[in-house]
């Protein structure tokens, strides 16, 4: 039978379910105890009437010593008596840390509220508005991967849900794909110091795609995206929020047209085709990575760049010859922006401003239409693309738009 307790398990413990006895000194407990807890020297325990048989005894003493011998003299006389370890001393430091957690958090989230307010946080409110990511009897489950993006998306749900103006409910989600222990404790402590409230699934899928050769980054991706909607669901949520911006959205436009031959961007937000009544929703839609980089650096953060445990050996993730397509489309976006600054908001709004009489061919619900199919039913403009009112299109910024 187990003699001692954790800190962790201590906390997790019912109300009213156990008596904390302190066997310290007078002297000792003057300068501080447990709160609740019930001064009893050691040596008149056995005899003393304030014991309760039907509670679980947990004694503490200064550093989890002395309450071990304690414990197991309760423990011969019938009692259900376990020793705290560490003691008196582990829960001050645990209690410091949560003290110093606080107040860390609320410099971060103050930043939020103010240095970053115009560039994040109005950016979030915009888009949840204008894509209706978040609606009333919602709960979202906010996937967290251990990345600035996610970390800080789950910290503006939690101010969200401080001025939100009717119910809705948020889940913090870490699924543990195989993280090594490094990684997992960098995630943790990270969630610890920014107070978001994480709930951790395990799973094996980096061990599943490790000896995949052909595309085992895609594949895990897609594994994760499946393992979150399924942990989700069993949260009882009904929507995943992924950790994408918009540096995303423009380089997955750009990836489309230049490697895979389609005009296609990254979703606000997504119907699952596999979990029925779960959708995926991108709160971070219009938030420029630069500025979440800002904010991360601002508040002296450090969060994991791939929490991949095969980092240092993978090749699709770390080897300049097999480099990702994305990083080649970042290094075009930012040659092309040296001559056109606005060329990112451009490409954003490019698939918003799809013009159907302008286009050869395009897909609807999985059946294509080609524009011979209408192209006799009407009289066609001479106007082409690249030309308005018969004047070339000159470079637009975002706010002229």
């Amino acid at each position: 039978m187990k003699n001692s307790i954790s800190l962790e398990e201590f906390k997790l413990l019912p109300p009213g379910s156990y008596q904390l006895i302190d066997i310290r000194g007078e002297e000792e407990i003057a300068h501080g105890a447990i709160p609740g807890a019930v001064a009893i020297p050691q040596d008149l325990l056995s005899e003393n009437g304030q014991l309760d048989r039907a509670k679980k005894q947990v004694i503490c003493c200064s550093r989890g010593k002395f309450s071990v011998e304690a414990a197991e003299e309760l423990a011969e006389a019938g009692y259900d008596a376990v020793s705290l370890e560490g003691g008196y001393i582990a829960w001050l430091l645990d209690t410091v840390k949560q003290q110093e957690a606080e107040d860390y958090c609320k410099e971060v989230e103050k930043s939020i509220r103010k240095k970053f307010r115009k560039t994040i946080w109005c950016r979030f409110v915009k888009a949840v508005k204008d894509y209706e990511l978040v609606k009333p009897g919602d709960r979202i489950a906010v996937c967290i991967s251990g990345g600035k993006d996610s970390m800080l998306m789950a910290k503006l749900f939690q101010e969200l849900l401080l001025h939100h103006k009717f119910d809705f409910t948020v889940k913090f989600l870490v699924m543990d794909p195989g993280y090594s222990p490094a990684n997992r404790q960098v995630i943790e402590e990270n969630a610890r110091r920014l107070q978001i409230p994480i709930q951790i699934y395990e799973s094996d899928i980096f061990d599943s795609v490790y000896n995949v050769e052909k595309s085992p980054c895609y594949l895990c991706a897609r594994m994760r995206r499946g393992y979150l909607y399924s942990f989700a669901k069993e949260m009882g949520c009904n929507k995943i929020a992924l950790g994408h911006h918009y540096d995303d959205v423009i380089e997955t436009i750009l990836m489309g047209m230049l490697y895979g031959g389609q005009v296609q961007t990254m979703m606000p937000k997504l119907h699952s085709t596999n979990f029925e009544g779960m959708e995926l929703i991108r709160p971070l839609y219009l938030i420029r990575e630069d500025d979440i980089k800002a904010w991360r650096d601002y508040n002296d953060l450090h969060f994991i760049q791939c929490a991949c445990k095969f980092t240092d050996t993978c090749t699709t993730c770390n080897n300049n010859e097999n480099r990702s397509k994305r990083v080649e489309i970042k290094e075009l976006i930012k040659t092309l922006k040296q001559v056109n600054p606005f060329v990112e908001s451009n490409i954003f709004r490019s698939v918003e401003n799809v013009n159907l009489s302008t286009v050869v061919a395009y897909k609807k619900d999985g059946v294509k239409h080609h524009f011979l199919e209408t192209y006799d039913d009407a009289v066609q403009t001479e106007n082409e693309p690249g030309m308005q009112n018969g004047t070339e299109i000159q470079m637009q910024s975002e706010e002229t738009r």
